[in-house]
């Protein structure tokens, strides 16, 4: 006891108290994700119904009676099949911008996203929680479209691993940038503003249903500042090793996509822009 007080009293006064270092939580982390997974299973049938449904829609109408009637389209593909990767990005991109978006506004709407920002938690886990269980959301309802498809057209796939990887980063990709659409909305109109008035033109001119070598050479190059050009293209590669689908590019162009998206988001939690006022 006399040493303790001892070694208590020789220390200096100014000495800095030691900083605590930040550590990953991962039980708040995964309590979020998981509040916002169940949320899904519980409505499971009305969140499957509509995009699978409207998926096979186009597949009766683009690849079964008008597919039927075209020449093959690349390199002796059917197509029927060449729609299948397209028609995935294109709910993929729907659903993941809806997911995210709604995810972090119903908080904000109900008030308890003060909840969230005053909670011992980092802005990071945040982020990794919503977008996080709003990309699986999209990876499983690509992964449902694609079995759909099964029943329509005939589907390979070269690349699998490619595949599943390149759909995991564009959902990844895709739910932050619905999570920024989220936080930017204030009315429930706004949150269809963007996805509506930007992104949908953006994925109809993107090769869902054509290549790009079908438009007037004019026209080719003006396509290739389209981004979902690139993605999609980079996606149908993994499906059938198209030639023409720079891979390259098209990593390129999400990675960029991803690390523009997180630099938003890290200035949006630290001037607290539409968060916390």
């Amino acid at each position: 006891m006399a040493d303790a007080t001892t070694a208590a009293q020789s220390a200096p006064a100014h000495a800095p108290a030691q900083r605590r270092v930040p550590t990953f939580n991962g039980y708040s982390v995964w309590a979020m994700y998981r509040f916002q997974m169940v949320r899904f299973f519980r409505t499971l049938g009305e969140s499957l119904a509509t995009p699978v449904i409207t998926t096979a829609l186009y597949f009766v109408v683009f690849g079964s009676a008008i597919g039927s009637r075209m020449p093959p389209v690349v390199e002796g593909l059917q197509y029927g099949s060449f729609l299948v990767p397209g028609l995935i990005m294109l709910s993929i991109f729907t659903n993941s911008i809806f997911n995210a978006s709604f995810g972090i506004y119903f908080p904000k709407f109900t008030g308890t996203i003060y909840e969230l920002l005053s909670a011992p938690i980092s802005y990071l886990e945040i982020v990794i929680a919503f977008v996080g269980a709003a990309a699986t959301k999209s990876v499983i309802l690509g992964l449902v479209i694609l079995a759909t498809a099964y029943f329509f057209v005939p589907v390979k796939i070269l690349h699998p691993v490619e595949m599943v990887l390149f759909l995991a980063l564009v959902s990844f990709a895709f739910s932050l940038f619905g999570f920024i659409i989220g936080i930017w909305a204030q009315s429930f109109e706004q949150l269809n503003f963007i996805p509506m008035l930007v992104v949908t033109p953006l994925t109809m001119l993107g090769g869902v249903f054509y290549t790009i070598d079908m438009l007037p050479e004019a026209w080719q190059g003006i396509a290739q500042l389209n981004p979902v050009v690139h993605l999609i293209a980079g996606f149908r590669w993994a499906f059938f090793g198209l030639q023409g689908d720079n891979v390259a590019i098209s990593l390129g162009v999400t990675v960029v996509f991803v690390g523009v998206l997180l630099a938003v988001v890290a200035w949006m939690f630290k001037t607290g822009y539409r968060l916390k006022n």
